[in-house]
C-alpha cells in the first residue's frame, strides 16, 4: 500500500474469518490487527455485490437477491392490472433475471434448498402472468419462466463455468485467467 501511496480506511475494510459451520465457534472474535488499525471481523462481507458467508454458504446473498427480487416483482404486481401481458412479461425479464444472473457462477454447486429459494422468485410472477389463474388457486408455473431457474440455475452456473474453461483453454479469456488454468496432465506430481 505504501508504495502505490495508498492508505487504509478502516471505516471501508471488512475481515472475514471463513471456516465451516462446525468451526465457526472456533474463530476468535477479537479484532485484527491490520497496519495501525484495528478491524473486527465481519459474519459476511459485500465484494462486487455478492455477499460472502464465512462458512461459504452463500445463504445472506441469497437472502438478498431474494429479498430485492421480491421488492421488484411487489412493484410490477401493483401495476399488472394496467399493463398487457406481454409488458409484464418484458418487465420481469428485464428487472428480475439479471438479479438472479449476476454472478451466478458463484451459485455453482450449492443445494437444492438454496436454489429453490431462487426458484420461487420466478414462480411467483408465473401466477400472475398465468391467464387461467384467477384468485387464491395455486398455481403450475409458467414454462417460460420454470425455465428460468431450476434448469437456469444448477445448469447455467456450470455452463457458465464451462465456457469459461473452454476460453481460458483456447486462450480466449483475458490471460490473467488463462494463466490460472492448468490441466491436471500437464501438472507435475
Amino acid at each position: 500500500m505504501r508504495s502505490n501511496r495508498l492508505q487504509l480506511n478502516s471505516s471501508k475494510t471488512e475481515v472475514l474469518c471463513c471456516a465451516s459451520s462446525r468451526r465457526q465457534h472456533q474463530i476468535s472474535p477479537t479484532p485484527v490487527r491490520v497496519c495501525a488499525n484495528f478491524i473486527q471481523p465481519a459474519s459476511s462481507v459485500c465484494d462486487l455485490g455478492i455477499y460472502l458467508d464465512a462458512d461459504a454458504s452463500m445463504s445472506k446473498h441469497i437472502s438478498r437477491s431474494v429479498s430485492n427480487c421480491f421488492a421488484v416483482l411487489c412493484q410490477i404486481w401493483s401495476i399488472r392490472r394496467s399493463l398487457p401481458t406481454p409488458v409484464l412479461q418484458s418487465l420481469v425479464v428485464l428487472l428480475v433475471i439479471p438479479r438472479l444472473d449476476y454472478n451466478n457462477a458463484t451459485l455453482a454447486r450449492l443445494p437444492d434448498n438454496q436454489l429453490s429459494r431462487l426458484q420461487s422468485v420466478l414462480n411467483y410472477p408465473a401466477r400472475f402472468l398465468s391467464e387461467k389463474v384467477r384468485g387464491r388457486q395455486s398455481a403450475a408455473p409458467r414454462p417460460t419462466l420454470y425455465i428460468g431457474y431450476e434448469c437456469h440455475s444448477g445448469s447455467s452456473s456450470s455452463w457458465q463455468c464451462s465456457v469459461l474453461t473452454y476460453h481460458c483453454l483456447h486462450l480466449t479469456a483475458p490471460l490473467y485467467l488463462a494463466d490460472e488454468l492448468h490441466r491436471v496432465a500437464d501438472i507435475d506430481t
